[in-house]
């Protein structure tokens, strides 16, 4: 007699009960396969009463219907309620759906924060095509070829950068719609490319336009690209449902409410701003769009907004607390700073917490939705003097409670390294929040996803509390003499010394010791041209071990990308030739 398997498909039962000379109809297969599931399963399917995909394009529909007459968004004198945002929302769609949009389709925009680029994170996908956010800071060369990859069938962009735009869109061997963004409060406007303005084409919608959720909640939602740093950039595809569960994810850990009002110092088109555009309207909360996360537009904002919650990466926040003082405007309440990228200095942490800034660090990649680890606070840190304080929340911390698995381990074997602060491994990811892959190309993909795990190209330890601590980027990590040094750790001294606004460390060749330490320091600019290399070798031989201190010092300003990230494959070469 055969024996019952739970979950087993008629086909199976059609097929051995064959190769025992058994002849059976497919209802007598469909009956034993129904048999054969447990109670749980049996007559419990899934149907549109208990079953829709995740998308959080639901957020919209639940902030509309809750807070209708909320203010969703800000951005300078203008006010859009929630009823607002949802109905501008559908009538991009409708206008998107009458230019031929639809699924499998992507539409790109070139905007700086504003409503057109958040209206975007609705309003694309409800048609279901995907969002691609362009960096704005590109250059033309890059941003055709992004157009091109991405096959992009419509551009929405701001009059703003219509030059790089214009020479972009001269280089591509065929044609797409182009709609201008006429933003009120640009500082420019070029000349128009499109046939249409952004407002124009929204009053062609239909304010009711219907849409429906994902036939599969794992379609792509958005294409954003890597800044990369040598070569052509990659495009990561996400999902709808990582980005329902991150934006989830960001809610939770940040904890956003009716209450919150987000300043978007963080640019939406970086991983779709960190998932924030879903999560501050699933929270409910208020939008406060400035179009560049510049001090004089930023501590105005905070208090005429009572801002509570920002992102930024170091960059943002070392301009916040090196702004002059007559920009800086004192507010009485705390505003909560989410920061990620490279570690901040712990020197950086305790200024903004002077200034009456919190600061949360954050970890995550593009290719992870953006943020995938937090460093959760611990009660017992809370009598920690301000330095230590610093260097607790320096670290990366815990797993998102949306993220499945976080470990750091040995990339080739996959083995956990000792959680003892000091053994350096790969850090590796795995869950609902990870990309679906690169577009058009599996190579990257598969090397991406070696062994069942995201692998992230980040070095860190594990600390014996649990919290993960990234060190260095693979490719950072300078080896002198056979000794790994990190390059964060030898940046973290620099920038505790007074008169260092900026440092970054990268290896110098060395026919003694393979390589050495260089660093690249930018002064405050009280301090420019007063400070020698030699004070910075003292400085750094009193804080570190003596072969972790920098052989080279070189003062000036450092390169970055266009995502304020410091381009240190630029500052090795410039190494090589000292």
């Amino acid at each position: 007699m055969w024996r019952a398997r739970a979950g087993v498909p008629s086909a199976w039962w059609r097929g051995r009960l064959a190769a025992a000379g058994a002849i059976i109809t497919d209802a007598e297969a469909a009956i034993l396969s129904k048999r054969a599931r447990s109670m749980f399963e049996r007559d419990l399917e899934q149907t549109p009463a208990n079953f829709r995909a995740l998308t959080p394009l639901s957020f919209l529909a639940w902030a509309a219907a809750a807070y209708p007459e909320k203010t969703a968004v800000v951005h300078g004198p203008h006010r859009f309620s929630y009823r607002d945002l949802e109905s501008r929302c559908r009538r991009l769609a409708s206008a998107l759906a009458g230019r031929g949009v639809g699924p499998g389709d992507t539409v790109s925009v070139m905007a700086p924060n504003g409503p057109a680029l958040l209206e975007a994170h609705y309003g694309v996908p409800m048609t279901g095509a995907v969002l691609n956010a362009l960096n704005f800071r590109l250059d033309a060369d890059t941003i055709a070829f992004i157009l091109a990859h991405a096959e992009s069938k419509v551009l929405m962009t701001d009059r703003e950068f219509a030059p790089v735009i214009k020479k972009a869109l001269g280089t591509l061997k065929r044609q797409l719609a182009v709609v201008d963004i006429d933003d009120p409060l640009a500082p420019e406007r070029g000349e128009r490319l499109g046939d249409t303005d952004y407002e124009s084409f929204l009053a062609a919608g239909d304010p009711a336009f219907s849409w429906t959720p994902p036939a599969n909640e794992w379609n792509a939602i958005t294409l954003n690209y890597t800044s990369g740093t040598t070569g052509n950039p990659k495009g990561v595809v996400c999902h709808h449902r990582g980005a329902f569960l991150n934006a989830l994810g960001n809610a939770l850990v940040m904890r956003f409410g009716p209450e919150t009002v987000y300043l978007w110092t963080l640019p939406m088109f970086h991983c779709n701003g960190w998932s924030h555009t879903w999560a501050v309207t699933a929270a409910g909360g208020t939008h406060v769009c400035v179009r560049r996360p510049e001090p004089t537009l930023v501590f105005p904002a905070i208090k005429a907004n009572r801002v509570t919650n920002m992102c930024g990466a170091p960059v943002v926040l070392n301009m916040l607390i090196h702004a002059p003082d007559d920009v800086k405007v004192r507010f009485d309440h705390t505003v909560e700073v989410a920061t990620g990228g490279a570690a901040p200095p712990s020197p950086v942490i305790a200024a903004m917490e002077r200034m009456g800034f919190r600061v949360t660090h954050l970890y995550g990649l593009t290719e992870t939705f953006g943020p995938a680890s937090v460093c959760a606070w611990q009660r017992d840190w809370d009598d920690l003097g301000l330095e230590e304080k610093a260097t607790k929340m320096s670290r990366q911390g815990v797993r998102y409670p949306t993220v499945a698995e976080l470990m750091v381990a040995d990339p080739q074997t996959l083995a956990p390294v000792p959680a003892d602060g000091k053994t350096m491994g790969e850090v590796l990811l795995r869950g609902n929040t990870v990309m679906k892959g690169y577009l058009k190309n599996g190579r990257a993909t598969a090397d991406a996803f070696a062994g069942g795990w995201f692998h992230t190209g980040d070095l860190g330890v594990m600390h014996p509390d649990g919290y993960m601590e990234v060190k260095d980027r693979s490719k950072d990590v300078i080896i002198s003499g056979g000794e790994n040094i990190s390059s964060l750790e030898v940046e973290e001294v620099l920038y505790r010394h007074p008169r260092v606004m900026e440092a970054a460390v990268v290896a110098k060749p060395d026919e003694k010791w393979g390589e050495t330490p260089c660093a690249f320091v930018t002064l405050k600019a009280e301090w420019e041209g007063n400070v020698r290399a030699e004070e910075i070798v003292a400085w750094c031989r009193e804080h570190m071990a003596s072969f972790k201190i920098p052989r080279t010092v070189v003062f000036g300003a450092l390169p970055k990308t266009s995502t304020g990230k410091i381009q240190k494959f630029v500052l090795r070469e410039r190494a090589k030739e000292l």
